[in-house]
């Protein structure tokens, strides 16, 4: 039973314990969104992601033709042990592959698959760290969009992540091993550095360029060496944790007729293995 202005002297002793639950309930996801921006830069992180990553590259060949490749690179952590997690990062690529001396004409098609297993310790210091093989798998629906061989290699990962920051490695070299007679063999190297700077609300500056090396091709047509950064933010979508992020590069140094800058695009699907 309410008695006359029970209910206003309620109000006043709730509203502290109204803002606090607030106040908690605000920091709780400010924490949140940090541990999933930190997360996130982690490639070896006990974080289950699917990334999906549009990469536009401009200016190909005499035509100024565009190539578009989607790449769905899943990235599941498995723990094996105790002290060590396998992590599972698998790249599917969806390509939109120009001719490059022809105004219209182009290929659509599945591109080579790129797995990669890295083992990590569980508990890391300062240095975070995986290593394992990655592998080239022969799916291109077409010789426009794959190379038409099976490859395999040595990958690894280095990272720290000190204060906002995260900075760090990723490195592999891919060498052909089986595959079509008819194809040229494969030996290549992929270097992708990270440079993220965390902000608030979940906003964070980031350079993720990632140098390629084509071993087989002539001296001087090896190496795209791109330039650039962009602006990412973890958010939600409904209740769904997601990872937005858009940067943009030229490549100062390229093969004759390749890209000359290219636009990225990349929307994150996170799973975190606690509740956000």
């Amino acid at each position: 039973m309410a008695f006359p202005g029970s209910s206003k002297r309620l109000l006043p002793a709730l509203i502290p314990a109204i803002v606090l639950a607030v106040s908690a309930s605000a920091q709780q996801n400010s924490d949140d969104t940090a541990s999933l921006q930190k997360a996130t830069q982690n490639p070896v992180a006990s974080l289950i992601s699917v990334p999906i990553q549009n990469n536009s590259n401009f200016n190909i060949g005499p035509a100024d033709r565009t190539q578009n490749v989607l790449n769905i690179q899943p990235v599941i952590p498995v723990q094996m042990s105790e002290n060590w997690n396998l992590i599972v990062r698998w790249i599917a690529p969806i390509i939109s592959q120009p001719i490059p001396d022809q105004k219209e004409i182009g290929v659509f098609g599945i591109g080579d698959m790129q797995p990669t297993f890295f083992l990590s310790p569980a508990h890391t210091g300062r240095l975070i760290w995986g290593a394992g093989p990655v592998l080239q798998l022969p799916t291109a629906t077409s010789k426009s969009t794959g190379q038409g061989k099976f490859g395999a290699g040595p990958s690894v990962v280095l990272l720290v992540q000190p204060g906002p920051w995260s900075l760090g490695v990723l490195s592999n070299n891919v060498w052909s091993v089986a595959g079509a007679g008819g194809r040229p063999a494969v030996n290549q190297f992929l270097m992708q550095y990270f440079i993220n700077y965390n902000l608030d609300k979940g906003w964070y500056l980031s350079s993720s360029p990632i140098v390629t090396a084509n071993w087989k091709a002539a001296s001087g047509q090896q190496w795209v060496i791109p330039v650039g950064g962009g602006v990412g933010r973890i958010m939600r979508l409904g209740s769904q944790p997601v990872n937005i992020a858009v940067q943009v590069f030229g490549n100062p140094v390229r093969p004759t007729g390749a890209s000359s800058w290219g636009l990225r695009v990349q929307v994150a699907l996170l799973f975190p293995r606690k509740p956000v």
